[in-house]
């Protein structure tokens, strides 16, 4: 009894709009309580590679006999359509159905516009609504992993997903530059605040040195995942719709070394 009256009494006391994110949380636990674990790939700086990062590890782990599904988080600027060459392919209904492509489920902004090239233009608040419909609003069934890719930054959409999404953890991705690696380690700080763990960091376009990998990892406690080589055909499938995963051996073994070692 004295326990529930010092909850009442502490929602009483919670500012409204906190109760209101509260609640939806709630409702999409329920929705999302088919996914075992959910995983954000994420960096504060952009052109980094999350995108590559994200759909890579999304077949790596589907081809590893995992139910895996994609979720393109990066609202106004999506382009998890772009590397799959699957824009325009869902039904823009409620309950959102997410498309299929080569056993992994996806589900994008982009797949609900007649024009690749045609530019989102919304204020932050819209941008949080759309992510909740997004999270709240599609069925994704029985999954292993949910892969989200996230907007760069750390304000209103990174923000809202760690509010509004029970997360497991996050995949954090740098380049060997230093100026990636700090805006990279700005985003491991920010999820550590927001109570969610950092699984790990990879290094993309990598030149084998591994030192933008290293300075996070050292910065933020965390282990480096793999390093993505600087790699023209990875360019090529992604730009061409292709993954690149399936079908290139190096980028396979890249990213199937990065899924074990998220999957164990």
């Amino acid at each position: 009894m004295a326990d529930e009256v010092q909850q009442a009494g502490t929602e009483q006391a919670m500012h409204p709009s906190f109760l209101k994110v509260l609640g939806q949380k709630q409702e999409i636990g329920k929705r999302l309580s088919g996914i075992k674990h959910k995983i954000g790939i994420y960096s504060a700086k952009g052109g980094v590679g999350k995108t590559t990062v994200a759909v890579n590890l999304a077949f790596a782990l589907s081809s590893m006999g995992f139910g895996v599904g994609l979720l393109d988080a990066d609202i106004d600027t999506p382009n998890v359509d772009l590397f799959l060459g699957m824009h325009g392919l869902s039904n823009p209904e409620y309950p959102l159905k997410p498309a299929v492509k080569d056993g992994v489920r996806v589900i994008s902004t982009a797949m609900f516009v007649d024009d690749q090239r045609k530019p989102i233009i919304w204020r932050g608040p819209m941008i949080g609504k759309m992510i909740s419909e997004f999270l709240g609003n599609t069925e994704w069934g029985e999954l292993d992993y949910l892969i989200v890719d996230l907007p760069p930054g750390t304000s209103d959409s990174p923000l809202s997903i760690m509010q509004l999404l029970d997360m497991d953890g996050f995949v954090l991705v740098t380049t060997p530059q230093h100026i990636a690696a700090v805006n990279a380690i700005r985003s491991g700080r920010m999820a550590k605040r927001m109570g969610i763990p950092i699984i790990g960091v990879v290094e993309n376009m990598s030149d084998g040195s591994a030192r933008g990998a290293r300075e996070v990892a050292g910065s933020l406690g965390c282990e480096v995942l793999g390093l993505i080589g600087m790699d023209r055909k990875l360019d090529e499938f992604s730009d061409g719709g292709v993954v690149a995963f399936l079908n290139d051996d190096l980028v396979r073994r890249e990213f199937e070394a990065i899924a074990r070692k998220i999957a164990g």
